[in-house]
C-alpha cells in the first residue's frame, strides 16, 4: 500500500505479522509523508512461496519495491525480524542504498548469541529451545498464534478483539514459512554492520514477555550506530508502535523533518 506524499517511508513489519500491524501509523504519518507498506513473501496476503525465506532475500524483495517504485532518499523502518532484514538490505546496497534514513524498532541484531546484551530467550545458541518452540508451532498452530499475539504486548491484559486480530494476521504465515525464516534469522548475525551505518538512525526499543530486556538491549545497539537517536518506551511493549501510536509517530516524524 502507497499513501500520501513527501519523503518516503518504507515500513516492514515483523515475523508472522503484516502490513497491518501499521494501521495506527500509517494514516497520521502520510499527512507528511509517503508511507509505502508491504507484506514480505509468505507472510500476510502475499503468496506463499516456498523459496527465498532467508533475511538477504527479503532485503532484495524490498529492494525491488524500491526499484519499482522508483523510490529516492527513503527512510527503511523495520520492526522485530525485519530490523536485520534493514540491516541485510544496508550491507547489500549502501553503495547506492537509496535511502535518506534508517529506523529499527524492539529488534535483535543476533538472537542466539552469548553476548551480556542479547535478551532473546535462545541465547546462548540454545537451539533445543528453537527446536521445541517450531514443533510447538507446527502441533498447534492456532495456539501458538494466539500465545504469540499476547506475548507482543506490554501487559497481558489486552482487548480480545486486538488479540483476535492479531492472531488472524499471524495464522496467514503457514508453519513452514515461518520456521524457515525464523530459523535463517536465528543464525545469522549483524551486530558488526551497525558501525557500518553513514545514515541517521532512529532505534525504538522497549521491555515485553519477547524480551524481557529489550529496552537495555536496543539502547546498547543503537550505541554500535555513529549518528544514532535512541527512544524508549518504558510502559509498552514489543508492538511498541501500536500500543503508543501517538509518541512513535511524533518521534518518528520528528526523526524524519529533521534529516530531510
Amino acid at each position: 500500500e502507497d499513501q500520501g506524499e513527501g519523503t518516503p517511508l518504507v515500513f516492514v513489519h515483523g515475523w508472522t505479522c503484516s502490513s497491518q500491524v501499521w494501521q495506527k501509523n500509517v494514516s497520521e504519518l502520510a499527512k507528511k509523508f509517503r508511507v509505502v507498506t508491504l507484506d514480505l513473501r509468505g507472510h500476510g496476503n502475499s503468496v506463499k512461496t516456498l523459496t527465498g525465506h532467508t533475511v538477504p532475500q527479503y532485503a532484495r524483495d524490498i529492494r525491488a519495491l524500491i526499484e519499482h517504485l522508483a523510490l529516492t532518499d527513503a527512510v527503511l523502518i523495520g520492526w522485530s525480524l525485519a530490523g536485520p532484514v534493514v540491516l541485510a538490505y544496508w550491507q547489500q546496497y549502501s553503495a547506492d542504498s537509496r535511502l535518506r534514513g534508517i529506523g529499527l524498532i524492539d529488534f535483535n541484531s543476533s538472537p542466539l548469541s552469548s553476548a551480556d546484551w542479547n535478551s532473546h530467550r535462545l541465547k546462548n545458541f540454545n537451539l533445543d529451545a528453537m527446536n521445541a518452540g517450531f514443533v510447538a508451532m507446527v502441533d498447534d498452530p492456532a495456539g501458538y498464534a494466539a500465545n504469540f499475539a499476547r506475548r507482543v504486548f506490554f501487559r497481558e491484559q489486552v482487548c480480545e478483539d486486538v488479540l483476535l486480530w492479531l492472531t488472524t494476521e499471524i495464522r496467514k504465515t503457514p508453519p513452514w514459512i515461518a520456521t524457515a525464516i525464523y530459523s535463517d534469522y536465528l543464525t545469522r548475525d549483524y551486530t558488526d554492520v551497525l558501525p557500518t551505518i553513514t545514515l541517521p538512525t532512529i532505534v525504538f526499543g522497549a521491555n515485553s514477555p519477547i524480551a524481557e530486556q529489550g529496552l537495555a538491549q536496543c539502547r546498547y545497539l543503537a550505541g554500535l550506530v555513529p549518528d544514532s537517536q535512541f527512544v524508549g518506551f518504558e510502559d509498552a511493549g514489543h508492538i511498541l508502535f501500536y500500543e503508543q501510536p501517538e509518541k512513535f509517530n511524533a518521534a518518528l516524524a520528528s526523526f524524519v523533518l529533521n534529516i530531510a
